[in-house]
């Protein structure tokens, strides 16, 4: 009696295959394949295809393993234009073989192969949907995070599933987080209560110092403000921040130092903490700072009806209140963890961890440190600075130096206001971006970036080509933060060009997915990049400029990110630097046809 025969179930589709027959199916040819490397610079393997024999396939991928993307064409390959190239070999599936290479980084991955059954040559819109279907396809795989970046001896450049997503808490630009609670509010304002017998108000309120977001948050407010009802909306609430420049609490924080004013009319332009104040006709208020381990951690504000209520003096009877909110504030020692107590004699069992791998080791060290040195400058560094800057000013205001001690202060203030903005820029980039998102056109975004750079690019004779088409779909964007981007992008390719170089601005839109995608590729013909330093410039602190310091990609990178979308940069000898910019598009929104005549001339100097 035979046995019957054991079926083997077939393995499972991976991420890779699924994503790849999926760019396939919406190919309109005959015939289509994919082929990746399975290491870097090792065997092309087939892992989608389509009406192909297995014979043809093997046919396809030795004729492209024999091709090396770096140098010319070989015999078999003929490059069409663009970046096609035209497979001289016939199979039985197909007489026309159309083929592109698959890039990520700078990296051929891959081949994107189509067949058509007769001889006809392809056309060029069938060369521009390839080179689409094969920027879709690369820009799927790397949202997916299927590429391995750090390509090491034995690890494939592209994996067949999904990086594991990163445990929480390792992000660098977590979300803004919020120090007000209910419970924490109940008792910032019995302290306030607390504090009426001592110097007597009708409204007060304190707030918590986040030297990391540059701002201050409302934690408890006590006084008249609980009973009215009236324009109740425009009142400082629990939870609202208000910014150092904006408030009087953000003046006694960068002061270090009690704040008393009689005339709330003058200041109510300035603070709006003041405005709130002036609106319900108070007359005078007291801003007291205290401090917790040494550091600013918050303010404490007394607000009174009565003119020439407060004097400085009042912050010393108010000490055992503040020194109260300076012990609510006060986050609380972390408690050493019980270890589990077994029978004597039996060991403990420890739960299985999962070890990370070593670059997302390397990434949560690198975000620790960027982290903790970003709180470092707030209060170590951007306080004291501030203090000495608002005494400076004090100083040269009453106008009692003569003039060439003028001249000095006045020499160091401009030094402290450089180094400030060097800080801003460090703490600016480690926190978290606010968006303020609304439809707008990539073209015009680009054009105003273009008319801040006008002077520069005449004097230095830079001819600039644009490539716009005449429909473009929108993006959802802060239109602010995309013209930084570009006008970051701008400055280093002038910084590289020599005078009379060419910068080509392109913009296109494909679909990717179910939705539109509008990408932005800028080109220079300037210094390129050394190879060993494209994969480090999106780092942060790395530059080779010497008055820089290394933020200027990173912060794009960010804001591009923050936006859904990707930019990669490949940069090789006598070609220059190209960025590419992706953007999700609005499908369902109107469509934006371009002010112009679609493609535009390149732009000749005066």
């Amino acid at each position: 009696m035979t046995s019957p025969t054991t079926r083997t179930k077939p393995a499972p589709e991976t991420h890779l295959q699924r994503t790849l027959n999926t760019a396939l199916n919406d190919i309109a040819a005959d015939s289509a394949l994919a082929a990746i490397f399975h290491q870097e610079n090792g065997p092309l393997l087939e892992h989608a295809a389509r009406n192909f024999t297995p014979r043809d396939v093997q046919a396809i991928v030795r004729a492209l393993s024999a091709h090396d993307a770096g140098s010319a064409p070989s015999a078999g390959h003929d490059t069409e234009a663009g970046r096609t190239l035209r497979l001289k070999m016939v199979t039985p599936g197909a007489k026309s073989l159309l083929s592109i290479p698959l890039r990520h980084v700078n990296r051929t991955y891959g081949y994107l192969v189509i067949g058509r059954k007769e001889g006809a040559t392809f056309a060029k819109k069938d060369k521009a949907m390839l080179e689409q279907t094969s920027d879709g396809i690369t820009k799927a795989l790397e949202r997916d995070g299927l590429f391995y970046t750090n390509t090491v001896m034995g690890h494939s450049y592209v994996s067949q599933e999904p990086a594991p997503p990163p445990p929480a808490g390792t992000d660098m630009f977590p979300t803004l987080t919020a120090h007000f609670s209910p419970e924490l509010q109940t008792k910032v304002e019995a302290a306030l209560m607390e504090a009426l017998p001592l110097v007597p108000y009708d409204r007060a309120w304190a707030c918590y110092y986040d030297p990391l977001a540059g701002n201050v948050e409302v934690l408890g407010v006590a006084g008249d403000a609980k009973g009215e009802l009236k324009d109740a909306k425009k009142d400082l609430k629990p939870g609202q921040r208000l910014t150092l420049d904006s408030s009087a609490a953000g003046w006694a924080v960068r002061h270090r130092k009690p704040r008393v004013d009689h005339d709330l009319a003058s200041t109510q332009g300035r603070f709006l903490d003041h405005k709130h104040l002036f609106k319900d006709r108070f007359q005078s208020s007291l801003v007291v700072p205290f401090f917790v381990r040494g550091q600013v951690g918050g303010t404490f504000t007394l607000g009174s009806k009565e003119p020439q209520r407060y004097q400085s003096t009042d912050a010393r009877t108010l000490e055992p209140i503040i020194l109260k909110l300076a012990e609510i504030m006060q986050p609380p020692a972390p408690q050493p963890s019980s270890a589990p107590v077994g029978s004597p004699g039996e060991p403990v069992p420890q739960p299985a961890a999962a070890v990370p791998s070593e670059p997302i080791i390397r990434k949560q060290e690198r975000q620790a440190a960027i982290g903790e040195f970003s709180g470092f400058l707030a209060t170590e560094i951007r306080e004291p600075l501030a203090s000495i800057r608002s005494q400076l000013e004090e100083v040269t205001g009453e106008g009692i130096l003569d003039f060439d001690p003028q001249t000095r202060v006045e020499n160091a203030m401009r030094d402290l206001i450089r180094i400030e903005a060097i800080l801003n820029e460090i703490l600016d980039f480690a926190k978290p971006l606010e968006l303020n998102r609304h439809l707008c056109r990539i073209p015009e975004v680009l054009d105003s970036t273009l008319v801040v750079l006008a002077t520069d690019l005449e004097a230095t004779r830079i001819q600039v080509a644009k490539d716009y088409p005449n429909v473009i779909a929108p993006v959802r964007a802060d239109e602010a933060k995309l013209q930084q981007v570009f006008l970051s992008i701008f400055k280093n390719a002038c910084e590289a060009m020599t005078p009379g170089g060419h910068l080509h601005i392109q913009v296109t839109q494909h679909r990717a997915g179910k939705g539109l995608e509008v990408q932005v590729i800028i080109k220079n013909d300037g210094v390129p990049i050394p190879a060993d330093l494209v994969d480090k410039v999106f780092e942060p602190f790395f530059t080779t400029k010497r008055s820089g310091i290394g933020l200027g990609l990173p912060s794009v990178k960010k804001i591009v990110e923050e936006h859904g979308g990707s930019i990669a940069i490949g940069s090789a000898p006598g070609e220059g630097t190209t960025v590419t910019i992706r953007l999700p598009g609005v499908s369902r929104g109107p469509a934006f046809r371009h002010r112009g005549r679609g493609r535009r001339p390149p732009r000749r100097p005066s």
